[in-house]
């Protein structure tokens, strides 16, 4: 790194983000594959015995985070192939968490 104007300091401009963004990237990929597993498997629970209109209601919610997930991830993975990427917002850290926890109670609806 260079020095800022001589402080010996490293200069905040000057950045090697070395292969962390890659990193990152290719792990949000694997989440929204992970995502996408359990989708498939959620619309193989729902429909494998008796379709009743909850299974068919959790089913549809799942659907519609999923979605949402993949939307916040889509917009994460897009943010990382700049040179020097933002950190996630709060928003979307909240965004994504929400659509966590939202998944497991709509799964958790479907088992029972």
């Amino acid at each position: 790194m260079t020095e800022a104007h001589g402080t010996g300091a490293p200069d905040p401009e000057v950045r090697d983000p070395g292969l962390q963004p890659e990193r990152t990237r290719l792990a949000w990929r694997r989440t929204t594959l992970s995502w996408t597993v359990v989708a498939v498997l959620a619309v193989k629970l729902a429909l494998h015995d008796d379709a009743t209109p909850a299974g068919l209601t959790a089913l549809a919610l799942s659907a519609l985070v999923w979605v949402g997930f993949l939307a916040v991830a889509h917009r994460r993975i897009h943010s990382l192939s700049t040179a020097r990427p933002r950190p996630l917002s709060h928003r979307g850290a909240l965004l994504a968490a929400g659509c966590t926890i939202a998944l497991a109670v709509f799964g958790a609806a479907l088992i029972w």
